[in-house]
């Protein structure tokens, strides 16, 4: 006689195996997009939320210098990493037995660091600083200034060497770094993403037993950004500071699901769009208003010239998810998740940043964000059913990153994780489940936009709380 499993009663052993979801991932991946609440049965909703803590630190790199990419080692970086939270919410029912409609929100993308000490803090010591980028050839500005007054008359006659040529316009960039980095003095670097999501969903089912599911709808995504580089380890880009302000944009979900209730299994492809995000963006560069002083613009002129409004374009990625459970017995559930985001196509090119870059760089100047590999992300998960209202579960996942060396705002790997969670119905309906994860993340090296690296990351960790209360009726 062949063994029944009946997912009303096997369902509480599905105990929190995406409470404490697939976060701080590559790239800005943060929620991974879940969509699991809409394939429960019946009516059902869930509030979820999620904390992160994790302990990024290396060091810094002791060449300050922009026109040398050599990394050595230097001051460490203490922990950047802030913490971080964020809720998901969903709500599903079923209009009939064909169809079915939901509610998702989420967070899906996002970053928070900040650097408190070393090369990614402005010091304010011109002197010191010029120092360091000439590591000292130079060792202070009057120095500096000293040796580009004998180079520049040479200039001025046609009569220097290429080596003094070189000379020159090292002393000259040494300088205005300095300049730039002391006017944010005391400042550290800082970035923040946000981001929210609401996406709608209607699902019909199909097939002789009603197996199979298509289901799709429309993706309403909210992001803003704010970004500060200080330090010497930013080079010309120090002082850079862009604001970037809340835009909503519009993109879909599409997916195809089969069920089969006897073993409790259910599978879902699920692919969601890119979004096109037209955001109006606040930009400040220091190094063009010392620029432009040098070349005798008027104060106003510099401060025009460094400041900027405008209006530029972010894509965020598509992504693909398949998700996965079937019964090993009547009282354990095995899942599995595999998620796919192609992170290599995504960039950020503030406006400002790229042009100023264009001087040093060519004409495509360069991104202020971008990453070199796809994410690939695979979760695997048991969960047993160890008394009528109780289930536990354990997971153990894996995250490949999105390259290495990666932007100094954000330099983890990847991950390993072990996860544990529980789940208690507390009545017939209502349930609360709570889990956690261990995060072993991947070593990185830092590296900005120009190659150069500019910090070294190794031996990180942090986990993951999610606490979830969800209801489901017939």
């Amino acid at each position: 006689m062949r063994t029944t499993f009946h997912l009303k009663t096997l369902a509480v052993a599905i105990a929190t195996l995406s409470v404490a979801s697939v976060t701080n991932a590559a790239g800005l991946d943060r929620s991974g997009q879940d969509v699991t609440a809409f394939f429960q049965d019946g009516t059902y909703a869930e509030a979820v939320y999620t904390y992160i803590d994790a302990d990024v630190s290396g060091y810094d790199s002791a060449n300050t210098n922009p026109s040398q990419n050599d990394y050595v080692r230097g001051d460490k970086t203490g922990d950047i990493a802030e913490s971080y939270d964020f809720f998901r919410y969903g709500v599903k029912a079923d209009i009939n037995d064909t169809f079915s409609v939901g509610i998702l929100y989420d967070e899906p993308f996002g970053a928070a660091a900040e650097y408190t000490q070393s090369n990614f803090v402005s010091q304010g010591d011109v002197d010191a600083s010029i120092a360091s980028i000439t590591n000292g050839a130079a060792p202070s500005l009057a120095a500096a200034q000293g040796a580009i007054g004998a180079l520049a008359a040479g200039e001025t006659a046609g009569v220097l060497t290429p080596e003094q040529q070189a000379q020159l316009d090292g002393l000259r960039g040494a300088v205005a770094v300095a300049q730039a980095e002391a006017s944010t003095a005391g400042e550290n670097t800082n970035v923040e993403v946000r981001s929210q999501s609401l996406t709608g969903i209607l699902g019909m089912k199909f097939g002789a037993n009603k197996n199979f599911q298509i289901y799709g709808g429309p993706v309403a995504q909210r992001i803003q950004s704010e970004t500060k580089l200080r330090g010497l380890a930013y080079g010309p880009a120090t002082g850079y500071t862009s604001n970037s302000n809340p835009d909503m944009d519009y993109g879909y979900i599409a997916g195809i699901a089969y069920s089969k209730p006897e073993i409790a299994l259910k599978a879902a492809l699920t692919y969601r769009s890119e979004i096109d995000h037209d955001i109006e963006i606040s930009e400040s560069y220091p190094l063009v208003a010392i620029r432009a002083i040098a070349a005798g613009a008027t104060p106003e002129q510099a401060a025009a010239a460094a400041n900027r409004d405008s209006t530029y374009e972010i894509t965020t990625p598509k992504s693909v998810n398949f998700d996965f459970q079937t019964g090993i017995n009547p009282t354990t559930l095995a899942t599995a998740k595999v998620r796919w985001v192609p992170w290599s196509d995504f960039v950020i090119t503030p406006p400002l940043y790229n042009d100023t870059s264009k001087i040093s760089y060519g004409p495509d100047g360069l991104d202020l964000v971008e990453y070199e590999d796809d994410q690939w992300q695979v979760e695997l998960g048991l969960a047993k059913r160890v008394a009528p209202a109780l289930a536990i579960s354990g997971t153990v996942g894996w995250d490949s990153g999105a390259g290495d060396p990666t932007t100094s705002l954000g330099p983890v790997d990847g991950y390993y994780s072990v996860g544990l969670g529980a789940k208690y119905n507390v009545t017939e309906n209502w349930a609360v489940s709570a889990g956690g994860k261990y995060l072993w993340f991947g070593d990185a090296k830092g590296r900005l936009p120009s190659g150069k690296i500019v910090g070294d990351f190794q031996d990180n960790d942090g986990y993951i709380a999610g606490l979830k209360i969800s209801y489901q009726g017939k």
